[in-house]
């Protein structure tokens, strides 16, 4: 044994023999110097070649294949979170957010009017949605050869009184004119104008529509009173009619013919969409218009029957009103220049100081065309000759408001706090449902001429106060329609259906009989009439007549002050649930009444082309 030059000890195995040792010294140096070679090689030449990424063309990118891998399973697990996550969104239980449930003037305004179907007369269409109510009246006015089919029943009774049905009819025009927004909002406007349109269809048939001019007009179907049986001696329903019912005709009804001609006017500018329907209510409006300037006279003074019940107590309010709604409807300046001539108005009492005055009614329509003319100054200003009358007729529509604020105590009220605009008298409701629309538009119309408020003497009052008047506020002590819909004594809603306590006495036929109990003008009928039960037809959206002056209220059928609902009385009411439901902000449609009215000046011309040198 020796020791290597490395220090390490080197042993020779005698078993192996010299060749053996001898070869593997040579695979050892072979081995060594392939190392040493490559070594020197590296030393040499540099690194070697690095090997080829794998890549993947993509058309218009070439990228690395780990690289596109990478992003398409980051995708996956992004796509995978994503869908666990909205999996459990949408199994996860979770309280569901409702839209604001409908106010109560919202809910009252269905119902209201849903009564005018009940009202229905003739051959109804389908989808009139009144149960216990079906065809009747389908001979009305062939006693004259006439064809009077159709309209709308008064109140309980089975008569057609034109002159309050007319009335009912503009002032539902109104109503769409200025919030037909509203209407669409609460899903109403179709069926509002549907119940106008089956209005003024039949009205278009109680005179020759299409002649150039007319000198009579039918004013009445049913008779009230009388030696004979009729509409009022008969307790029956519409259906089971089997009496005479005479159709009424006359050539002397100014106040009739101008209200039918409003009627006709308004209803017109609602369905300017249908131009020629809307041409045949203007051309009907333009004559009878004339026929009540060239046949002067009351209407009840020639049709006695009607005087019983719908007595009227002049015609020069017709003529403002019907002539107010014809400039809007044709734009005419005749009919500007007539309601703008100072005597028209003295006439209609706008000078005077009696103690109805500010009081709208189907009789009674001054205050109503000066609000409407008012509105014409405040948006439009024609300017002169007119600005006089209608200036006197704006500072009268401010006085009017002032004296529907109780703090004036110019009209009378309840205990409970309801304005008596009928100063005591029966079914004091459809004059309170009037004054709240009036007041709420008003209120509007100041607003969209943004005119802050008004005067009432020294004192200045916000628009929005008229329109806590027609609410309730505590704060001026009157509440007209929160009363009506049971904030009062009773604690009753005098809108039938309404609430849970309303009147179940309702002074009307069709909902007093079981449909399938046939009457006849007997004690059959009478049997019904006299019943101690509630009326078995709910007549929903009726409103009564409501409470006398002392808050008392007598839910009876034989007691039609208190119980007996009209279609005049149900026109303001809805009007003024439609005004005031929503928003408070809402405003009116503003310019849609002077789509007719041509411009008042001349457009200016055109500007100078630049001047070059």
């Amino acid at each position: 044994m020796y020791h290597n030059s490395w220090g390490g000890p080197l042993e020779l195995d005698p078993s192996v023999n010299e060749e053996d040792q001898s070869n593997r010294s040579m695979d050892l140096d072979r081995a060594a110097l392939q190392k040493l070679e490559e070594t020197q090689q590296s030393w040499l030449l540099g690194a070697g070649e690095k090997k080829r990424k794998k890549t993947i063309d993509l058309g218009c990118i070439v990228c690395s294949q780990k690289l596109f891998l990478g992003i398409v399973y980051a995708i996956l697990a992004v796509g995978f979170i994503a869908g666990f996550t909205v999996l459990i969104v949408k199994t996860a239980p979770r309280h569901h957010r409702h839209s604001s449930p409908p106010d109560n003037y919202t809910i009252a305004l269905h119902k209201a009017l849903k009564f005018f179907n009940a009202q229905k007369s003739g051959k109804l269409p389908h989808g009139n949605n009144i149960s216990y109510r079906g065809d009747s009246g389908l001979k009305d006015g062939s006693d004259n050869q006439a064809d009077l089919v159709g309209g709308y029943y008064d109140a309980g009774d089975n008569i057609k009184f034109h002159f309050p049905q007319a009335f009912a009819m503009t002032l539902l025009s109104w109503s769409v004119i200025e919030y037909s927004s509203k209407y669409e909002a609460v899903g109403e406007l179709g069926h509002v104008k549907d119940l106008i349109k089956w209005g003024t269809d039949y009205l278009l048939k109680t005179f020759n529509a299409s002649a150039p001019s007319v000198n009579s007009i039918y004013a009445q179907v049913g008779k009230g009173r009388g030696d004979s049986p009729d509409d009022h001696f008969c307790w029956e329903r519409p259906e089971d009619m089997d009496y005479p019912r005479p159709s009424m005709q006359t050539g002397t009804a100014s106040d009739l013919a101008a209200e039918m001609a409003a009627a006709l006017a308004a209803a017109s500018i609602v369905f300017k969409g249908n131009s020629a329907y809307s041409q045949k209510l203007v051309h009907g409006a333009d004559i009878l218009f004339k026929m009540s300037r060239d046949r002067r006279g009351r209407y009840s003074a020639s049709v006695p029957d009607a005087a019983g019940f719908y007595n009227s107590s002049g015609y020069y309010d017709e003529y403002l009103w019907g002539g107010a709604w014809l400039y809007y409807a044709t734009g005419n300046i005749s009919y500007l220049q007539l309601v703008t001539t100072y005597g028209i108005g003295r006439h209609a009492g706008a000078y005077s100081n009696s103690q109805f005055y500010g009081v709208f009614n189907w009789d009674n329509k001054l205050i109503g065309a000066q609000v409407l003319l008012t509105r014409l100054r405040m948006l439009q200003g024609p300017g002169y000759p007119y600005e006089t009358v209608l200036k006197s007729f704006h500072n009268q529509t401010d006085i009017v408001m002032c004296s529907y604020l109780p703090v004036y105590k110019i009209f009378p009220k309840t205990p409970g706090g309801l304005v008596l605009f009928n100063r005591g008298g029966p079914a004091p409701l459809q004059y309170s449902v009037n004054a709240a629309f009036l007041a709420t538009l008003y209120s509007d119309y100041l607003l969209a001429a943004d005119i802050p408020g008004w005067s009432c003497g020294p004192q200045l009052y916000k628009a929005d106060k008229l329109r806590e008047f027609a609410k309730s506020q505590a704060s001026i002590d009157s509440f007209p329609m929160d009363y009506i819909l049971g904030k009062n004594p009773r604690h009753m809603s005098y809108v039938v259906g309404f609430g849970n306590k309303y009147p179940k006495y309702v002074h009307h036929r069709a909902a007093s009989v079981p449909k399938n109990r046939k009457t006849a003008c007997d004690v059959s009928g009478f049997k019904w009439r006299d019943s101690k039960q509630p009326n078995p037809n709910v007549i929903d959206g009726a409103l009564v007549g409501g409470p006398d002056p002392k808050d008392r209220f007598q839910d009876k059928r034989g007691n039609y002050n208190f119980t007996e609902p009209t279609i005049a009385g149900n026109a303001g009411l809805v009007a003024a649930l439609i005004a005031l439901s929503g928003k408070d902000d809402a405003g009116i449609d503003a310019m849609t009444i002077f789509s007719a009215i041509p411009p008042m000046f001349p457009a200016p011309p055109p500007p100078s082309p630049p001047w070059t040198p």
